[in-house]
């Protein structure tokens, strides 16, 4: 009997710590959506990088991005265009800024931002920042 017991209690311990995990994962997806909600349709991968799909071509993105970068006095290291795609690092006195732009369509363009500071740490607001304002420079606001 004591068999039994032992076999019953692994097994009812089991069946109430399963949706207790499985709701984990769900607690850890409302953090990105509660805080995408207020930057206007920007995600969040799961690297924690933030992009977002724009309709302008790479090119008008691209001026648009170095016209907020420089609004924002971040400094531009590196800019490598390829045809379909465009990669910029720049850099503040903290972060080190990642940059990607991808042609999706001629006239669509997919950015992505990775804000990093150190090794582990990342900052998702100055990545959403970045692509807010540049599309407040497509759109002529800068």
């Amino acid at each position: 009997m004591p068999n039994f017991a032992k076999r019953f209690l692994t097994l009812s311990t089991l069946v109430c710590l399963i949706p207790m995990l499985a709701s984990c994962a769900l607690v850890g997806l409302a953090g990105p959506a509660a805080v995408s909600g207020g930057a206007a349709g920007v995600d969040y991968t799961f690297t924690n990088n933030v992009y977002k799909t724009i309709s302008h071509p790479v090119a008008d993105v691209d001026a648009a991005l170095n016209k907020a970068l420089k609004k924002m006095n971040i400094k531009e290291t590196k800019h490598n265009a390829k045809e379909d795609k465009v990669s910029i690092t720049a850099a503040t006195d903290n972060l080190d800024i990642y940059i990607y732009l991808v042609k999706v369509t001629p006239t669509v363009t997919n950015i992505e931002v990775n804000a990093k500071k150190g090794v582990f740490l990342k900052d998702k607001a100055m990545a959403t920042e970045i692509i807010m304002q540049t599309e407040k420079s497509l759109d002529g606001d800068i």
